[in-house]
């Protein structure tokens, strides 16, 4: 069954009301008609099976006829800082990460990153990134819709990511913070680390550019709680680095 997203506020007496873009969607991509079943999540634990119960030009009706939840989120909140790279890689960085299940992504601006955007370039391109990320929550069933923020400068992502105030922090258990690094040695110490991860902490992963960080800029991090790991012995590609710590990520954090 297709997924799609709502507010709570569009789920009243048993009924959704799919309004916006996926009603277009719905209607003339999709050729949905009555009768038909989809699932509809509000950004929570819960997903409802629905039946479409009626299609107009502006809005999709339909029915409740079931309410679980199926517990596809990790049990940590994962967040992904990822330094600007070259060309459309932002754009599979971010549909990887969603599939792969971070809980937001946060570009990052560091001394070697080649791409600068101006205010209107990055406004669009932020438009462009948060849709990428639906359309990838909605293709692996995903629960929330995982935001995609403005560019960060290197040091305001440094704060963002171990500040207990922040968006990124909703649990109590101090975050851990990692920078896969490629002078790191010693998969052992790894090992040991991304294991200590217990369910439930915050998890926040910082990624470099395609020439790699700065050895200033990977002091800063340690200095702000950052700890240096490995990724193994290849130097793998930016786009390629974050899918791999997530992938472990995942396999150690997810549950039955």
């Amino acid at each position: 069954m297709y997924r799609f997203f709502c507010e709570k506020g569009q789920i009243t007496d048993g009924e959704v009301k799919i309004t916006g873009e996926d009603v277009r969607h719905i209607r003339n991509v999709l050729r949905m008609r009555p009768g038909e079943m989809i699932l509809v999540s509000c950004g929570d634990e819960w997903e409802y099976t629905c039946r479409i119960t009626m299609l107009s030009e502006d809005e999709v009706c339909a029915e409740i006829t079931d309410a679980q939840k199926p517990g596809k989120e990790l049990p940590s909140r994962i967040t992904l800082l990822q330094c600007l790279p070259k060309g459309d890689k932002m754009e599979t960085v971010i549909q990887k990460a969603v599939e792969l299940g971070a809980a937001e992504i946060v570009p990052v601006s560091s001394a070697r990153c080649v791409v600068k955007l101006d205010a209107k370039k990055e406004a669009a391109r932020v438009r462009r990134w948060n849709a990428i990320a639906e359309s990838a929550a909605k293709q692996a069933k995903r629960m929330i819709i995982p935001p995609v923020h403005g560019v960060m400068a290197f040091r305001d992502a440094l704060i963002y990511a171990h500040d207990p105030d922040t968006a990124a922090q909703t649990d109590t258990a101090e975050p851990m913070l990692l920078i896969p690094y490629e002078n790191e040695e010693g998969m052992g110490a790894t090992k040991r680390l991304l294991s200590s991860i217990r369910p439930g902490q915050p998890v926040a992963v910082l990624i470099g550019p395609e020439g790699g960080f700065e050895e200033a800029e990977v002091q800063a991090a340690a200095e702000a709680g950052f700890h240096p790991i490995t990724l193994g012995k290849r130097i793998l590609r930016t786009e390629t680095a974050g899918m791999t710590a997530l992938s472990i990520l995942m396999y150690l954090l997810e549950t039955e």
